[in-house]
């Protein structure tokens, strides 16, 4: 082998990772993980205007880690492969393992460890099964719509405080949203906690929970177009 066929294989690889080494384009994946979205709404998301989302996509789009189509006025994106998820979980749960500070920021984000879900995932599908806890899913509609974890409700973060009613005060409820860096479970635990529900998060999102080999409940029929404002 040449050492410029060498240097080939290896700058291709490198490829990937320079389109990975922005913390937005990270995020656009942990988005997009969660389903299709369009440029407007990851804009919003990540907290950044339309232009330079848009270039963070072409980066990760010119790396294949994302493709778009036309929807109308709508420029939508979504992940080139589960694989892709299954990259940024695997980059996380390293960088978890080797970075101090991440660990710390983490356990920042959670003001009490003990609403940390304890059980191991087959642990809490087995309780589920048994109707021993109830699992919720604060994510937005359209995207418990793509893909959610078994026995989930549907109990967006914006509809909580209204439908609190709806959950049983005698049993554990389990609150998830899209990952350990997600902040809607923890918001939607202390409303609960607040209408005196037994409450905790699970880290889990979908893209872990797949990691992980378990199964998800996925909608093979999800045509319909994102929301958003007009491109």
């Amino acid at each position: 082998m040449s050492r410029d066929l060498k240097d080939l294989l290896y700058e291709l690889v490198a490829r990937i990772g320079k389109a990975m080494s922005s913390p937005k384009r990270l995020e656009l994946l942990e988005l997009l993980a969660q389903g299709e979205k369009t440029v407007e709404q990851l804009a919003t998301e990540i907290s950044v205007d339309i232009r330079l989302a848009s270039a963070h996509l072409k980066s990760l789009k010119a790396a294949r880690l994302v493709t778009s189509r036309r929807d109308g006025k709508y420029v939508v994106y979504k992940l080139s492969g589960s694989d892709v998820a299954g990259l940024w979980v695997m980059l996380r749960e390293v960088a978890e393992e080797h970075l101090l500070e991440l660990r710390m920021a983490l356990d920042q984000m959670v003001a009490d460890p003990k609403r940390l879900a304890p059980l191991a995932r087959e642990v809490l599908l087995e309780r589920v099964q048994r109707g021993e806890i109830i699992v919720i899913d604060v994510r937005p509609q359209h995207e418990y719509d793509t893909a959610h974890l078994p026995f989930a409700r549907s109990m967006p973060l914006s509809e909580l405080k209204q439908r609190v009613a709806e959950l049983p005060k005698n049993k554990e409820v389990v609150a998830y949203c899209r990952g350990p860096f997600c902040l809607m479970s923890d918001e939607a635990i202390a409303i609960l906690a607040g209408h005196g529900l037994l409450a905790s998060k699970l880290p889990d999102g979908v893209s872990e929970w797949q990691a992980a080999g378990l199964p998800l409940i996925r909608s093979s029929s999800m045509q319909g177009k994102p929301k958003g404002v007009p491109s």
